[in-house]
């Protein structure tokens, strides 16, 4: 059985299509997808992200373990900060990708894909024995709420008293909605400007009101799952389970500069992906497609050459709702990765044509 997330009831009031996720009934879709994917472009959605894990790390070592347990340096982040990084298996392998939080000098937050969530908790569980620090799974307690695009400044700006100007890309900071203890941060996974509030699961509708109250008057929709992914990949953001796997490292997914290789000490994976930074030869890279029409490409599709030769697969493809044509991300051998470089899809039987692309598809104006 699927668990609920905290706002489930809010949803269903809301005559949400609701789908299974990684476990939990999350809302794909309140009316149409459509809409909502076009309203976090030119004004700001609301999302349920509750099904995302968080993991605690607390103590005097805590940074220390983190450098061991994963790829990039969190010992060099400060307090209020966030980094994205992964966690890799001793070849190399994504097992998934992450935001930490340094909440306090001793003190950080771990937050993982739902599908992942008890992998990461128990691999760093492990990956911590031996360290002064203690791991804590607030998975179930913490429902995560997010508001993004162009007018979430305004939104967020009405509800709570924190120094906007001041909270940088990837910051965080402590503080209220409604006087209901809340971690602003002001990250996210749209490609848009946008901030996500992690508050306890016992609060979180009142929050969700507060926001939707606050948020009428700049046009905020309430935006499910099926949006969201449609605008991560207008944004080139990868997805685990289809750019990521224990199949790739970082380097395949084009994410090397995550993996930094000058901490003290070794870390999980070190060795493998030395190697493989050092490998003279590339295997396959990830790269954009765009086609023309209105069918696109699905994850899964082949990738073929000129020959009509398979030579990738698609992981992740849908028609734009903002660029108006298909667009994928797949994996394809160096040798037809440059961009303009022209390829062809297998879209059910029908070679449909794709040209090959620099990531992202859609950035936004700063």
């Amino acid at each position: 059985m699927s668990t609920p997330s905290p706002l489930h009831s809010v949803h269903e009031a809301l005559g949400a299509s609701f789908t299974d996720f990684a476990g939990w009934s999350m809302p794909l879709r309140y009316g149409s997808e459509l809409t909502e994917h076009k309203a976090v472009r030119t004004a700001s959605g609301l999302f349920d992200l509750s099904h995302m894990g968080e993991i605690e790390l607390t103590g005097p070592e805590a940074a220390q373990a983190l450098d061991f347990a994963l790829v990039g340096k969190l010992s060099a982040v400060k307090p209020g900060k966030a980094r994205y990084t992964m966690i890799c298996d001793a070849e190399g392998g994504v097992l998934d990708d992450l935001v930490v939080y340094r909440l306090a000098a001793d003190r950080f937050m771990v937050v993982a894909n739902a599908s992942n969530a008890a992998t990461v908790a128990a691999a760093l569980r492990e990956r911590a024995d031996g360290f002064a620090v203690e791991v804590n799974d607030r998975s179930a307690e913490l429902a995560l709420i997010a508001v993004q695009g162009p007018t979430s400044t305004a939104i967020i700006g009405s509800v709570t008293d924190a120094d906007l100007d001041a909270l940088a890309y990837y910051a965080s900071v402590p503080s209220a909605i409604g006087g209901i203890d809340i971690l602003l941060a002001r990250t996210g996974y749209t490609g848009e400007d946008g901030f996500e509030v992690y508050v306890d699961g016992a609060r979180a509708p009142e929050v969700w009101r507060l926001l939707t109250e606050a948020g009428q008057e700049h046009g905020l929709l309430p935006a499910g799952l099926a949006c969201r992914d449609t605008l991560r990949l207008e944004a080139g953001m990868p997805l685990y389970g289809n750019e990521l796997s224990a199949s790739f490292t970082p380097f395949d997914a084009g994410l090397g500069r995550v993996v930094k290789f000058d901490k003290a000490g070794g870390f999980v994976g070190k060795e493998a992906l030395e190697r493989r930074r050092d490998a003279d030869v590339e295997t396959k890279v990830l790269v954009g497609l765009v086609g023309s029409g209105k069918r696109a490409p699905r994850h899964g599709y082949a990738v073929l050459d000129g020959a009509g030769a398979q030579v990738g697969t698609v992981t992740s493809g849908a028609l734009s709702p903002t660029l108006g044509h298909p667009i994928a991300m797949a994996y394809v051998p160096v040798a037809v990765s440059e961009p303009g470089t022209a390829l062809t899809v297998d879209i059910r039987g029908t070679s449909a044509p794709v040209e090959v692309v620099k990531l992202p598809f859609y950035q936004r104006q700063a």
